[in-house]
C-alpha cells in the first residue's frame, strides 16, 4: 500500500496561499460600488448630506425686507388743509350789539375731497376800484380752537365783530366806504373776496386802542 501523507511543506504552502487569497478578496471588496452605484460606507457620503441639509432660505432676503425698502408715500403738499380754491365764503345772518354787529363768516368745502381748517382767518376791509385795504385788519379775539375737518359740502364758521366806526371821532377815524372783506384762510396765502357794504376807518390807529373788526377762531357751523 502506498503512503498517502503529504509532506509538511506542502501543507504550509497551501495554508499560506489560502490566507493570501482571503486578503486579496478583502482588499478588492473595500470601497467597491454597492447596488446604488455609490460607496456603501465611509465618509464619502457626508458632503452630499451637508449640501442637502443647508437651509433652503439662506440665500433669500429676510421676510419683510421688500416692504421696508419700498419708497414711503409723500403726504399732500398742503397736508389736507382747506385752501382758497377748496371753499366758498359768505356771510350769515348777524346780530347787533353795543356799537357793533356780529356776523358769521361761513366757510363751505365745495371741493371733492375733505379738508381741515384751524385757527383765525385773516380779514380786512377793502374798497376802491383796486381792492385797496382800508385801515387795520381784524384783531384776533379769544383762543385758537381745535381743527375742524370738513367733508365735501360741510361748513365751518368764524364770527366777525364789525364795529360802528361812526362812534369814533371822524378826524381820528377817517371814515371810508368799503365794498367788502378780503379773507385769508388760516395758513393760506391766497385770498377770497366777500361782498359787504360797510364803512371802515382808514386811520392806522384808533383812539383808545379801538378796533374796527374782530374775528374769532374757526368752529363747525
Amino acid at each position: 500500500m502506498a503512503n498517502t501523507k503529504k509532506p509538511w511543506f506542502s501543507l504550509v504552502f497551501l495554508s499560506a496561499a489560502g490566507a493570501s487569497g482571503a486578503l486579496l478578496l478583502s482588499a478588492c471588496g473595500q470601497g467597491s460600488p454597492g447596488a446604488s452605484g455609490t460607496p456603501t460606507d465611509g465618509p464619502a457620503s457626508s458632503p452630499a448630506m451637508s449640501a442637502s441639509s443647508a437651509p433652503a432660505s439662506s440665500s433669500s432676503a429676510p421676510s419683510g425686507s421688500a416692504s421696508s425698502t419700498a419708497p414711503a408715500q409723500k403726504p399732500p403738499a398742503d397736508n389736507g388743509l382747506c385752501k382758497a380754491g377748496d371753499v366758498t365764503l359768505s356771510l350769515g345772518k348777524g346780530d347787533a350789539g353795543a356799537g357793533s354787529a356780529y356776523l358769521p363768516l361761513l366757510i363751505k368745502n365745495t371741493s371733492s375731497q375733505p379738508c381741515t381748517i384751524q385757527g383765525f382767518p385773516g380779514v380786512s376791509y377793502v374798497g376802491g376800484d383796486n381792492g385797496q385795504q382800508i385801515g387795520q385788519p381784524a384783531t384776533r379775539d379769544g383762543d385758537k380752537l381745535g381743527p375742524v375737518k370738513l367733508a365735501p359740502g360741510q361748513s365751518a364758521k368764524a364770527d366777525l365783530q364789525v364795529a360802528n366806526v361812526r362812534n369814533y371821532d371822524a378826524a381820528a377815524c377817517q371814515p371810508t366806504p368799503a365794498k367788502g372783506f378780503r379773507v385769508y384762510l388760516p395758513q393760506d396765502t391766497a385770498s377770497k373776496f366777500v361782498p359787504f357794504d360797510g364803512l371802515g376807518c382808514a386811520a392806522k390807529t384808533l383812539p383808545g386802542n379801538g378796533k374796527q373788526l374782530g374775528v374769532k377762531s374757526v368752529v363747525r357751523a
